[in-house]
């Protein structure tokens, strides 16, 4: 066992984790202030859609609203045949099934929360079923919370083994792992929760649940996107990366993107490398896009 964990502490090492958060939040003042009204235009907003996991996670969710849900992002591409529908549709894993067998358009995927959303404190064997569960009934991707108190408390071993785990019951299907910016605090320890995710598996991270405030940040994006960076440099892997909770506006939108896009470079500007995790832009893009208020979803 000591043996596996210095194994994460050795992978830490490769890595500057050293991080100041003050550091951190005078680059992002300065990539906000000198760069995102340059990207505020109709081709990135249109990009910013089709980057959306359109999402429900609700207690008052049930198979009716979930199918309605479902039917408007098919009734999109009718509706507006010159804008790229949405990447994904986010539901609850026992929702899956509904989604397959009412999703019609093509480009759209399944993704399902997972593995003890959004708390993550259940068993492992539970997250594996849960998982697997989900996969069968039609998700594409997974979305799951490392479990934060194990990270907090050094417990490295148990938490990578756990991602490891949920990877490959995922096997080719993606498996975004939210840290959970908020409850992590620090860049440190957001630095090296992305490293050790990555590490394990993470086809994504992911900052929030949505559930916890504070949700994302545009310094957790950064942090995030440096990770990323670094990691890439190191492995020649391509993880990406998806801000969610709190995007509450086009303009928080432009900065994320402007903050992925700075660090990262064109190679992430793709929504095979970029999501945004929300419901409420989807209207408020749409109707900047069409120059008009516009409450489709």
């Amino acid at each position: 066992m000591a043996e596996n964990s210095n194994r994460y502490i050795e992978t830490l090492a490769k890595y500057n984790t050293s991080v100041s958060d003050e550091n951190i939040k005078r680059v992002v003042d300065e990539i906000i202030n000198q760069k995102v009204a340059e990207n505020n235009t109709q081709e990135v907003k249109e990009f910013l859609f089709n980057c959306i996991d359109l999402t429900s996670l609700n207690t008052t969710d049930c198979d009716e609203n979930i199918m309605k849900f479902t039917s408007n992002v098919n009734k999109f591409d009718e509706t507006y045949p010159d804008i790229k529908n949405v990447a994904a549709i986010c539901v609850f894993p026992c929702f899956a099934e509904i989604v397959k067998d009412t999703l019609e358009v093509e480009d759209v995927n399944i993704a399902c929360v997972s593995a003890g959303f959004p708390s993550s404190q259940t068993f492992t064997e539970v997250k594996i079923a849960e998982t697997a569960m989900a996969i069968k009934d039609g998700a594409d991707e997974i979305d799951i919370v490392i479990p934060v108190g194990k990270f907090l408390n050094g417990n490295y071993e148990e938490m990578c083994d756990e991602i490891e785990e949920l990877k490959a019951v995922c096997g080719e299907h993606h498996l975004k792992v939210i840290l959970e910016t908020g409850a992590l605090k620090t860049a440190e320890n957001i630095k090296k929760a992305s490293i050790l995710s990555m590490y394990s598996g993470a086809d994504f991270i992911k900052t929030s649940t949505g559930k916890q405030q504070p949700a994302a940040t545009p310094e957790a994006a950064y942090t995030m996107c440096q990770a990323i960076k670094e990691y890439h440099e190191m492995t020649g892997r391509k993880v990406g990366f998806k801000p969610a909770g709190g995007i509450n506006s086009v303009n928080d939108a432009l900065i994320y993107y402007t903050i992925v896009k700075e660090v990262l470079g064109e190679e992430w500007m793709t929504n095979k490398l970029f999501r945004l995790g929300t419901s409420r832009l989807a209207n408020l893009l749409l109707s900047e896009i069409l120059h008009k208020e516009t409450k489709f979803f």
